[in-house]
């Protein structure tokens, strides 16, 4: 992951469910693009905000000792526009975990009003150092270390064990 689209873990459940946060504010500058004049959060950001918040949770069934990369969205369904001024509530469900992948269901809410779900597959790849190889960085830890419940002893940035 090379940039942030979350603002906040809130929950992580090893294995099981995630929950995390992103405010939507005029201070981004995809809003005034999109469109000018009525900003609107681009459904791409949303898949990308459910990819994150999956791929945490799919991170922890392997204790972030793995790469874990987005392989395909199943299933996007958007229900309604986000503006600025909302606060987007990711909450991801770990569906299905094996070796060498996992499923999620994710979905977003504003106010408690369902905005956006998705169905994900990521796939686990070894932890590496090669040209084009994720690590997890001390950036991605420290977002991590800040949800309540995370025990990050075990892992260190670039992956490797404490």
């Amino acid at each position: 992951m090379r940039w942030f689209w979350i603002d906040r873990v809130t929950h992580l459940e090893k294995g099981k469910r995630a929950r995390a946060v992103k405010n939507v504010t005029l201070a981004e500058e995809h809003l005034h693009d999109h469109f000018p004049g009525y900003p609107v959060m681009p459904q791409s950001l949303m898949i990308e905000g459910m990819a994150q918040t999956g791929g945490i949770l799919a991170g922890s069934t392997v204790d972030f000792k793995e790469n874990i990369v987005l392989a395909k969205v199943s299933k996007a369904t958007f229900y309604r526009q986000v503006h600025p001024g909302d606060q987007m509530i990711f909450e991801a469900e770990l569906v299905e975990s094996r070796s060498e992948g996992h499923r999620t269901e994710t979905r977003i809410t504003v106010d408690g009003e369902l905005v956006a779900e998705s169905s994900m597959m990521f796939v686990n790849l070894p932890m590496g150092g090669g040209r084009g190889v994720f690590v997890f960085t001390e950036a991605l830890m420290q977002l991590l270390r800040e949800c309540p419940g995370f025990e990050a002893s075990a892992v260190k940035a670039g992956g490797r064990d404490a």
